[in-house]
């Protein structure tokens, strides 16, 4: 990652708590990024720590206020900042589900996977939905952040979440 000087996440070598010296940090920062450099940075795990006087900071495992290091992100109440952790990892991620341009002969757009593969269509273009199917695709695809979205949910909304799939369950046969 690029220092903070230009924008991205990776802050100026180390004020803050480091296993690597500064030095070192600073001959890395001179080199390009890999391309998954995006994803690490967005990866996790995430953890949230409540900062007081400030609310619920997400903070990456490893970082913490006490350790002078400012959170990703920061809400008034814990619950945000689960959703936040829930999401976060699927936004490094190059999406799994693309859109086409143009319709189709029948008027649909194709949805595609990288390799142009058609595993879908919807009746209008619509890229927030891609955006919101993807999201929930990262979802499933990392069972911490499934985790973080029930946590959020509170107890009645994964109490009623696991009512739901009992009775879908119970239905399958054995």
């Amino acid at each position: 990652m690029r220092s903070s000087v230009d924008g991205s996440s990776v802050s100026n070598p180390p004020s803050l708590p480091n296993a690597f010296t500064a030095a070192f940090l600073r001959r890395l920062l001179e080199r390009d990024e890999s391309p998954t450099g995006a994803e690490a940075d967005v990866a996790g795990p995430w953890r949230i720590e409540e900062v007081p006087g400030r609310g619920f900071g997400l903070f990456r495992v490893g970082e913490s206020a006490a350790r002078g290091f400012e959170p990703v992100a920061l809400y008034p109440t814990c619950w945000l900042a689960l959703v936040t952790a829930a999401v976060l990892p699927g936004t490094g991620r190059d999406p799994l589900l693309r859109l086409r341009f143009d319709a189709a002969e029948d008027g649909r757009y194709e949805i595609t996977l990288e390799d142009g593969e058609v595993v879908g269509s919807f009746q209008s273009f619509d890229e927030k939905l891609l955006d919101a199917v993807n999201t929930g695709i990262a979802l499933v695809r990392a069972p911490l952040s499934l985790a973080d979205l029930l946590e959020a949910a509170g107890p009645v909304g994964a109490e009623r979440c696991g009512t739901i799939l009992e009775e879908r369950i119970s239905q399958i046969p054995e």
